[in-house]
């Protein structure tokens, strides 16, 4: 009877734990780190399942496992993973240890990735994180002041507005000085005018997971004449097995104007008009009261929104990663705006333990309506051809709308008076829209074909295509102006594509235990194409079809054009590594250019570098202080072929004059260019040293390099006597120099529950022209701007302001001089004013610039600040030398109420005077440093919520506050957009807006 009854209760128990194993069971716990600090946010996972849960903020979780055989695999960045068994514990303490492979941080260097303790050249990296701290158009906007070295200069503040990037300083003259960028493998440049859209705003910032910086000779080498303004890396986010991860990410916001300049207003202007005219042209002029406020019209409060979704994930075989994006500012300028429709695809397959196969393509649907903005004319014509000029100069005495609410015509108002100035709400009527469609695509091929030996092909392409319709209406021109050519139209097309094939062998091989070897050999091919198509008319009937139908202008002229270069490479680079204490890399590549002349196809670019880490010696590594201490050292030449477009080595002609040939109109053909078959690279010869620190188990570094680079053989235009038949020739001939410092110090102040770390750097570079064509020292630029043997790039060069012409003063012949007017120094003492007169005023080049950021943690709280800025480089306020001169018709900067007259004898402000032009002085030349707060963010997470990994509310301000003395719209401006030589110059280009944000981020 006992033995029937226990069997009888073993049978039940039985039954009950399968019940119980059927239904699962709960169990909790807590992760930590090795300080018994919580782990808010690690990853909980049923091996071999999907399902699994996060930790909330105070590193506890709970989940639901299908039996006690069940294992938990933990993981979290930075630390080992664990794998737990369930057992019959329903609680667990689990304390995860330092991962020191992730703490050895791998970058991403030319053709592969390195351990960081491994780099001997100059790297720098940003995480994603940090790129998007401040909501950003494109990603070199993210970038600046957060890499030493680096230089970045919003040229215009339009959306999607121009931008130029130096990575220590400017390395040619005549062609580009933009670094290569580098995005998943496919190469990438960016560029263009004041006015153009930045290429860097095509790609969607949202995407990237981390930037690397490659700075010297021997870290860029490896992309030879690619890369001899610097390399900039961008990886994209991919997948990784294990939970799919599905995230939202959004904000919305709203722009502001940071300033309005102060003009005159309509009593004041109308004061002026009278005395420069010597008549009553304002009987009355204290009835024109305020007047029309002209800034009020044109500037606006703007929003700005972006939303994307992603999806990352996939198994052991098998991941992806996928995200759609939308991205859409309106300008604070009325009529601009820009939007960005995204998509990426990210895929990695692994076909067998030897094959593998991935892609990457990056496509978006670009959409720009630009106002014109900037001038590069002096005086008149700049308030014709910028809105903001428009804006200013408007005589505040005029209307904006007649009675039909249409713009109106100057030129229709008080008879016409009033020509020389234009309506900024009629300039705000032009059509200017591009459509651009961008697809950067990259596919791969991996395998393995013996041990340590690895070959990847990669097939990349960047197809573009711009479209840009423009037109400027007939109702804009005033009813007495209108003539038979009145309103133009055009289309204009440019097709470009890049394809570039990579065959990459890499093999490593470690021997004699303490001894490593990496060596990675290139073959590339590249060929570049782009093909453009216009047609333009004017003359038009009417508004109605715009440029739709450009067939019924009067007068219609087409064209095209097209060009296509290749690139051949051959590279070898050998990484070398003894007890992770001692490295050397050597690095060779030739590269072959259609571009150059038959005698210099091909140039060849070598580069070496070692680096010793003294904190693994003996008598360092008892030190408990310091935790790392490594010596760099680099030399290398690298190229740059962006200085020509193609056939500038041949001879070549091209259109010519039109001739009258059996009464018939002819278009002939004639020389335009002289062939030079030793047209070759320019190069650059730089060395670097460097040191990197860290302290007290890494929680402060220290990262400083010096370098000194030289820049020979530049390409440059020599002037010919006329008698040769040609103006002037292409040829190496000119020579540059730059040197300097960075610093970049990282330290986490405080890293229990408050969490504080901060980083700063800070760049200093010195440019300097060593010669030039051999024949001359000095070329202007601008009328204001030099390129001077001996001097920075861009340096100014103008009269010395020295006061205003007083009554009874002796006018310098030569000076254009009046009494009332501007007076400039006689600087070599002859008794009259001429060129001789000008000498260097100003240099826009930054003694030094800096940037600095903090970031505070408490539980779910974050708070952030950036702060960055430039210091010592001067700006030439065109836009000064136009409204400080009072000739009529056109208003002035409030200032000028303060302007001389036989009884306010100033010695600043000109008296009026009809068609008077100011001499080109250091009147006009402003120191342009700064510090801006960049950015300031305050957020919440919350970790804790069932189904939701993590949730996140924030809120943001940006361009809140800037330090300055600059007394245009903004400092951080350029006319002249990327431009190497005509830099520093503020000339009615588009003004910077300061943006408040609210966003949400949502990771189920």
């Amino acid at each position: 009877m006992k033995q029937k009854l226990l069997m009888l209760i073993l049978f039940f128990l039985s039954i009950s734990i399968h019940l119980a194993a059927a239904q699962g069971m709960q169990v909790s716990g807590v992760v930590t780190d090795e300080n018994q600090l919580s782990l808010p946010g690690a990853n909980i996972v049923i091996k071999g399942t999907t399902v699994g849960t996060v930790t909330d903020i105070d590193g506890k979780f709970s989940v639901q496992v299908p039996s006690s055989n069940s294992i938990l695999v933990i993981s979290y960045l930075g630390y080992l993973s664990q794998e737990v068994i369930v057992g019959g514990k329903s609680n667990f303490q689990i304390q995860l240890a330092v991962d020191i492979d992730q703490l050895e941080e791998v970058v991403v260097t030319g053709y592969g990735t390195q351990r960081k303790i491994e780099t001997t050249g100059a790297i720098s990296t940003v995480k994603s994180e940090e790129l998007l701290q401040t909501p950003v158009v494109n990603v070199a906007q993210g970038l600046q002041g957060r890499v030493a070295g680096l230089q970045v200069v919003q040229n215009s503040a339009a959306p999607g507005g121009n931008v130029s990037v130096r990575v220590r300083g400017t390395n040619s003259i005549r062609g580009s000085s933009e670094p290569l960028f580098i995005v998943d493998g496919v190469q990438f440049n960016n560029g263009g005018g004041v006015n153009d859209l930045s290429p860097l705003s095509t790609i969607n910032p949202n995407d990237i997971a981390s930037v690397e910086v490659l700075k010297d000779a021997s870290s860029t080498a490896i992309y030879g004449a690619r890369g001899a303004n610097g390399v900039i890396i961008i990886t994209t986010k991919r997948g990784s097995a294990g939970r799919t991860v599905f995230s939202l990410d959004s904000y919305y916001g709203i722009q502001q104007p940071t300033k309005q300049i102060d003009v005159l207003n309509g009593t004041q202007f109308a004061e002026l008009e009278n005395e420069i005219y010597k008549r009553a042209v304002f009987p009355n002029p204290s009835t024109e009261g305020e007047g029309t406020k002209w800034q009020d019209y044109i500037f606006r409060d703007a929003p700005i929104q972006s939303h994307q979704l992603s999806l990352l994930g996939g198994n052991e075989k098998t991941q992806f990663a996928i995200s759609g994006n939308f991205f859409d500012q309106k300008g604070i300028v009325i009529n601009s705006d820009f939007r960005r429709y995204s998509l990426r695809i990210n895929l990695d397959h692994k076909i067998n333990d030897r094959f593998k196969i991935g892609t990457s393509i990056l496509g978006s649907q670009n959409v720009n309506n630009t106002i014109p903005t900037g001038s590069s004319s002096l005086d008149g014509a700049a308030i014709t051809s910028s809105i903001v000029g428009a804006a200013l100069g408007a005589p505040p005495t005029l209307k904006p709308y007649d009675v039909n609410g249409n713009v109106w015509p100057f030129a229709d108002q008080v008879s016409g008076g009033y020509r020389e100035a234009t309506n900024p709400l009629g300039l705000a009527k032009i059509l200017n829209k591009t459509n651009i469609q961008q697809v950067l695509s990259n596919l791969y091929l991996e395998a393995k074909l013996v041990e340590g030996l690895t070959y990847t092909a990669s097939f990349n392409a960047v197809l573009r295509n711009d479209l840009n319709d423009f037109y400027s209406p007939i109702s804009i021109i005033g009813l007495g102006d209108r003539n038979a050519t009145s309103g133009n139209g055009r289309k204009f097309n440019r097709d470009q594509s890049t394809l570039l094939h990579e065959s990459i062998f890499t093999y490593t091989k470690k021997f004699r235990e303490n001894h490593s070897l990496r060596f990675t050999g290139v073959f590339s091919t590249q060929s570049d194409e782009v093909r453009t198509n216009q047609a333009s008319g004017n003359g038009f009937p009417n508004d109605a079809t715009t440029n739709e139908a450009l067939q019924v202008a009067t007068n219609f002229s087409s064209n095209s054009f097209r060009a296509s270069e290749r690139l051949d490479s051959y590279m070898v680079r050998v990484n070398y590594g003894y007890k992770d204490k001692l490295f050397f890399d050597l690095t060779a590549r030739a590269d072959g250019s259609s571009k150059f002349g038959k005698n210099n196809k091909y140039g060849f670019f070598p580069a070496a570098s070692g680096s010793w880490r003294i904190s693994e010696e003996a008598f360092m590594k008892s030190s408990s202080v310091i935790s790392d201490f490594k010596l760099r050292g680099s030399y290398g030449i690298t190229g740059n072929s962006g200085a020509i477009s193609p056939y500038q080595s041949l001879a070549t002609v091209g259109p010519g004059s039109s001739y009258n040939i059996g009464n018939v109109f002819v278009t002939g053909l004639a020389p335009n260019g002289i062939a030079n078959p030793d047209l070759r690279w320019e190069k650059s010869y730089q060395y670097n040293i460097g040191i990197d620190v860290s302290f007290l188990d890494d929680r402060f570094s220290l990262v400083a390099d010096y370098y000194n680079r030289t820049t020979q053989d530049l390409l440059y235009l020599k002037n010919l006597p006329l008698s040769s038949g040609y103006s002037s020739i292409i040829g190496n001939f000119a020579e540059l120099e730059n040197k300097g410092f960075e610093l970049a110090v990282n330290a986490a102040l405080l890293v229990k529950d408050l969490k504080w770390d901060v980083s700063a750097n800070i760049s200093v570079n010195r440019n300097k022209v060593v010669g030039l064509d051999g024949a001359v020292a000095e070329q202007f630029v601008t009328p204001y701007s030099v390129v001077s043997v001996g001097y920075p790039l861009g340096v100014f060069k103008t009269f010395v302001h020295d006061g205003i012409y007083q009554t009874g003063e002796q006018i310098l012949p030569g000076s254009g001089g009046r009494i009332g007017g501007h007076k400039v120094k006689d600087i070599n003492s002859d008794g009259k004013i001429s060129n001789l007169d000008q000498v260097i005023t100003g240099d826009p080049n930054p003694d030094f610039i800096f940037g600095f950021t903090s970031n505070f943690a408490y539980k779910g709280f974050d708070l952030n600040f950036f702060v960055s800025g430039s210091v010592g480089n001067d700006l030439y306020n065109i836009s000064r030398y136009t409204f400080e001169n009072p000739v009529g018709q056109r208003n002035v900067l409030k200032e000028l109420e303060n302007r001389w007259s036989p009884t306010n004898p100033s010695e600043e402000y000109v008296s009026g005077f009809q068609g008077g032009r100011l001499p080109i002085s250091d009147q006009f030349l402003e120191d342009g440093s700064f510090v801006r707060l960049k950015n300031i963010t305050l957020g919440y997470s919350i970790l804790d919520i069932k189904g939701i990994q993590k949730l996140r509310f924030y809120v943001s301000g940006n361009n809140l506050l800037t330090i300055t003395d600059y007394t245009g719209f903004d400092p951080e401006v350029n006319t002249f957009g990327g431009s190497n030589v005509a830099i520093g110059v503020d000339n009615l280009v588009y003004p910077i807006a300061k943006s408040f944000i609210g966003g949400i981020q949502i990771t189920f």
